[in-house]
C-alpha cells in the first residue's frame, strides 16, 4: 500500500520559514517526478512546485518562485519543500503528490497518490 506522509507545517509569522517533508512508503517512485500542491479554504487545489527524479529539474508556480525550493532525497524516498519569506496568502493545506506516469504535470488529475496534507498558517 502506497503512503505519502507530509510533515513540517505549522503557524508562522509573515516573513518566516518552514520546511515541509513528504515521505513515501510502500513503493518507490523511481524515475518519476513528484510535486507539491496546496489548497486554501474555499479555493481549488493548485500547483506549487515539481521536481524531476534526479532533482536537476524543478518548476514553480509564479506565486512562489524565488521564495520556495523543492528538493528530494531518493535514498530516503522523501521530497522537501523549503518555504521562505512566507506571506499570509501562502496559508493553505500543503499536499505532496506522486504519479505512475513520468510527465511534468501541473494538473491535479494527473497524479495518482496524495498525502493527507499539512497545514501552513501564516499570520500577518
Amino acid at each position: 500500500q502506497v503512503q505519502l506522509v507530509e510533515s513540517g507545517g505549522g503557524l508562522v509569522q509573515a516573513g518566516g520559514s518552514l520546511r515541509l517533508s513528504c515521505a513515501a512508503s510502500g513503493r518507490t517512485f523511481s524515475g518519476k517526478p513528484m510535486g507539491w500542491f496546496r489548497q486554501a479554504p474555499g479555493k481549488e487545489r493548485e500547483f506549487v512546485a515539481l521536481i524531476s527524479w534526479s532533482g536537476g529539474g524543478t518548476t514553480y508556480a509564479d506565486s512562489v518562485k524565488g521564495r520556495f525550493t523543492i528538493s528530494r532525497d531518493n535514498t530516503k524516498n522523501t521530497v522537501y519543500l523549503q518555504t521562505n519569506s512566507l506571506k499570509p496568502e501562502d496559508t493553505a493545506v500543503y499536499y505532496c503528490a506522486a504519479q505512475l506516469g513520468g510527465g511534468y504535470y501541473y494538473e491535479t488529475n494527473r497524479y495518482d497518490y496524495w498525502g493527507q496534507g499539512t497545514q501552513v498558517t501564516v499570520s500577518s
